[in-house]
C-alpha cells in the first residue's frame, strides 16, 4: 500500500472528511482491521487566508510547498492539495517536491466523463468560480463550465468563509444554495462540481434535483484507489 499525503488544514473542517473517506475505502476493499497509511499536514489556515484575500498567491505557495516537502521527507508517495482553491499554485508546490500531486480538478473530470456530463456548474470559492485555474483545467478537458451571478458568488463565497469553514451549518445557507444549484440547472448545467471541500458539509444530493459533484468525495477516494493500486 502506497503512503498518502494529505496536504489539509483549509480549512480542517473538510480535512476530517478526507481522513474518514479514505479509511472507509480502503476498509471496504481489504476488510478486516485495514486502514490507509496516511500523513497529515495540517497548516495554519489564517496565514494561508490572508494570502488569498491580499492576492499574495506567491507566498502562499512557498508555505505550502514546504509543507509538502514535508509530507514527502515523512514517506508520503504522492500528495493531495485538500482544498480546490490552493489548487491555483498547485504548479507551485509540484516544482517544489519530487512526488506527485493529485490533482482536485482532474479526478472531477474524470468522474464527469464517466457520467457522460459535457456542461457544468461550478459552485466554490470567489476565486475558484471567477479565477481561470480551475475552469480552465475543466475546459482543456472538454467541459463547458458555468457559474453563478455575482450576487450568488458573493453569496456562496461568504458562506464557504463566515460559516462552513468555521463550522457553521445553517438551514438559511442549505436553501439559499439549492436555490443558487437550482438556477444553474436553469441555465442548462447537467450537474454541478461541489467545487470547495466545504460544500458537501452543507449540501447533499438529496437537496436537489440535479447531479452535484462533491470534490471531497471524489478527490479522496482517487487516493485511496491510487495506495492500493500501488500507483501514482
Amino acid at each position: 500500500m502506497k503512503t498518502i499525503g494529505l496536504l489539509g488544514g483549509m480549512s480542517w473542517e473538510s480535512t476530517i472528511p478526507y481522513y474518514r473517506i479514505i479509511n472507509e475505502e480502503v476498509k471496504n476493499r481489504l476488510g478486516g482491521l485495514h486502514s490507509a497509511k496516511i500523513v497529515l499536514y495540517s497548516v495554519e489556515f489564517d496565514e494561508i487566508e490572508k494570502c488569498q484575500s491580499s492576492g499574495d498567491w506567491e507566498k502562499s505557495g512557498r508555505i505550502l510547498g514546504r509543507a509538502a516537502q514535508g509530507l514527502e521527507a515523512a514517506g508520503a508517495d504522492f500528495i493531495l492539495i485538500c482544498t480546490n482553491t490552493m489548487h491555483k499554485v498547485a504548479p507551485q508546490i509540484a516544482s517544489m517536491i519530487k512526488i506527485s500531486v493529485i490533482h482536485i480538478a482532474d479526478a472531477t473530470a474524470d468522474a464527469l466523463k464517466q457520467c457522460g456530463i459535457s456542461r457544468v456548474g461550478l459552485l466554490g470559492t470567489r476565486y475558484t468560480m471567477t479565477q481561470d485555474f480551475y475552469k480552465k483545467r475543466l475546459a482543456e478537458r472538454g467541459f463547458e463550465v458555468l457559474i453563478p451571478g455575482e450576487a450568488d458568488i458573493e453569496t456562496v463565497n461568504s458562506v464557504i468563509f463566515e460559516e462552513l469553514c468555521r463550522g457553521v451549518i445553517r438551514e438559511g445557507s442549505r436553501e439559499k444554495f439549492k436555490e443558487i444549484i437550482e438556477k444553474l440547472k436553469d441555465d442548462g448545467a447537467e450537474a454541478v462540481i461541489l467545487g470547495c471541500t466545504e460544500i458537501g458539509l452543507l449540501i447533499r444530493q438529496s437537496d436537489v434535483s440535479v447531479p452535484v459533484f462533491d470534490t471531497t468525495v471524489i478527490h479522496a477516494k482517487r487516493a485511496a484507489q491510487l495506495a492500493l493500486a500501488g500507483e501514482a
